[in-house]
C-alpha cells in the first residue's frame, strides 16, 4: 500500500447472510465513507481492492453496512472482520474546502504572537469535537473548535494559528 492511501475505517462484523458487512468509520459524518469506492481492505496480511457493490444506514443511522463485490455468503464475509479499510488520497473531494485530518497532521501550531507550539502529531475524536495533539517544547492537547481555539489553518504553508495559554508543566501527551 502506497503512501497515498488513507485508513478510513474497519469491517466489524457481518450482516445477514447474503454478504454483507459491518462497518466501523472514521469520517466525519460516519456515513461518508460509504460514499468511497473502491476500497482497499488488508486482509491476511494483504491490500485487496474491493468495489461496493451496495451500502446501507441501518438502526436508526447507528449501524453501516455494505455489500463487497463477489462477497455473496456470511462465512466469506467473516473473513473480512477486524480488516482496516483504505481509501486512496485521490478519491477526497473538495480538498481545497474541507479540512482532512490527514493535511492537519505535521501542521506547525504558533500562537498569535508566532511563538511555536509544536507539530500536530495527530488528532483525537473525543464526541464533542476533534483534538489536536501537539508535540514539541510545548506538549499541549487543543480542541479543534475553529475561531475560538484555531484562529486559520493554512495547510500550504502547513502551519496552524491558535489561542492557547500554555501549559507551565511540559509531559507526556
Amino acid at each position: 500500500m502506497s503512501a497515498e492511501k488513507l485508513i478510513v475505517g474497519s469491517i466489524n462484523g457481518v450482516f445477514g447472510v447474503n454478504g454483507w458487512v459491518k462497518i466501523f468509520s472514521h469520517t466525519d459524518p460516519r456515513e461518508n465513507i460509504l460514499s468511497y469506492s473502491p476500497w482497499w481492505i488488508k486482509c491476511k496480511g494483504e491490500w485487496r481492492q474491493v468495489n461496493i457493490v451496495d451500502s446501507k444506514v441501518q438502526q436508526g443511522g447507528k449501524t453501516l453496512v455494505a455489500k463487497l463485490d463477489k462477497v455473496d455468503d456470511r462465512d466469506v464475509a467473516r473473513e473480512y472482520m477486524g480488516c482496516e479499510i483504505a481509501i486512496e488520497e485521490s478519491q477526497l473531494t473538495n480538498r481545497k474546502e474541507s479540512l482532512y485530518w490527514i493535511d492537519l497532521i505535521g501542521c506547525q501550531v504558533l500562537l498569535q504572537d508566532g511563538t511555536l507550539v509544536g507539530t500536530v502529531k495527530d488528532l483525537v475524536e473525543t464526541g464533542v469535537h476533534d483534538v489536536l495533539r501537539v508535540t514539541g517544547e510545548h506538549n499541549e492537547l487543543i480542541p479543534f473548535v475553529m475561531d475560538k481555539f484555531i484562529l486559520s489553518v493554512d495547510t500550504d504553508k502547513k502551519q496552524i494559528v491558535v489561542d492557547w495559554e500554555l501549559e507551565e508543566a511540559d509531559g507526556e501527551i
